[in-house]
């Protein structure tokens, strides 16, 4: 791997929380637009649009899959213009994913738990470990259906390119 920058995370399917708890619980908000970009294969490939009180802010990012929690992530802040420019190149294949993400404060962790529109029974929490078998504590406010770190089917990709139509939980 020569060093690469990893992004190590575990994923979980929770119920739809309550949304002003969240407002009361969250050390930051953001708006986020997430659009995929066309790319081979070996690698995913978006931009971020995302909103917060602090203003407007861009984001290139380029993942590799090493195993269902890990990944080779490359990701700098952009400009307004490069992110329209990136635009262009915006895959036809997956929809543009609008979420809102609150970051909530838990232990030595913050999980990031994404509401989509498209959805109001289920909702995404996501924590970044140091390592695949590193603890941490669920935070007591959000009610977990189950991990789903494993799953493709949850994967903002796939979210992207599939639609949100799942089985009921």
């Amino acid at each position: 791997m020569n060093n690469e920058p990893l992004e190590i995370e575990r994923k979980f399917l929770i119920r739809y929380p309550d949304l002003e708890m969240l407002e009361k619980t969250c050390s930051r908000k953001y708006c986020i637009v997430q659009t995929y970009l066309l790319s081979d294969n070996t690698k995913s490939r978006r931009i971020r649009k995302r909103e917060s009180t602090d203003g407007t802010d861009y984001w290139y990012n380029e993942k590799v899959r090493l195993s269902d929690m890990t990944r080779i992530e490359h990701e700098r802040e952009i400009s307004e213009e490069e992110y329209l420019e990136l635009m262009k190149e915006a895959s036809s294949d997956a929809r543009t994913i609008f979420k809102t993400r609150y970051c909530i404060p838990s232990g030595e962790h913050c999980f990031e738990v994404d509401v989509f529109p498209e959805w109001n029974d289920r909702a995404f929490a996501e924590v970044e470990l140091e390592d695949e078998k590193q603890a941490f504590e669920f935070p007591d406010c959000l009610s977990l259906i189950r991990e789903v770190t494993a799953d493709r089917r949850y994967t903002n990709l796939s979210l992207a390119i599939n639609g949100f139509v799942f089985d009921e939980i």
